[in-house]
């Protein structure tokens, strides 16, 4: 997650500074860090019969939910934006990649929030979400680099049929 779009970010557009963008994110653990819940319950439905109802009603414990779609989310999108920057993708496929993560993004933000206090520490549960949070910023700052500064991650030259989606 931000292999590509975070230097990009801090290179091409200038928005904000490292540090400005490190004071943001620290005060946004502290924020997660005091608002985290902890449940008493220590014994969390292990079931993996129905994993997918299961997490999303939160009954499973937060490392089943939290860490293997994270995994596999970082993986599918380091492929999609290291295709895209090779010019193996064109503009539309890479779109279309980000849209069909989309939905499954937002199962698993249900997921982490619900199961975030089956954990042992706050701190695991507030990072979990913090996770989720810079999830969906990672989105917005492609978004913001696939509208306005396309010429700078697409390799444009290479794109000769999907040429119109660089400007």
């Amino acid at each position: 997650m931000f292999m590509y779009s975070l230097p990009l970010f801090f290179e091409h557009i200038h928005f904000f500074s490292v540090a400005d963008f490190g004071m943001f994110v620290v005060g946004l653990l502290v924020i997660l860090i005091i608002n985290a819940n902890y449940s008493e319950k220590t014994e969390y439905q292990q079931s993996l019969n129905n994993y997918l109802f299961a997490s999303w009603s939160g009954n499973i414990a937060l490392i089943w939910v939290a860490i293997p779609f994270f995994i596999l989310l970082n993986i599918a999108l380091f492929a999609a934006d290291t295709m895209a920057k090779t010019g193996i993708f064109t503009v539309s496929i890479w779109d279309d990649i980000h849209l069909i993560f989309f939905l499954p993004v937002i199962w698993w933000t249900v997921s982490i929030w619900r199961c975030s206090t089956n954990t042992n520490y706050l701190i695991s549960g507030a990072f979990a979400r913090f996770l989720t949070i810079s999830v969906f910023f990672e989105y917005a700052l492609k978004m913001l680099i696939r509208i306005d500064y396309p010429r700078i991650f697409f390799e444009c030259e290479e794109l000769f049929l999907d040429y119109g989606n660089c400007f």
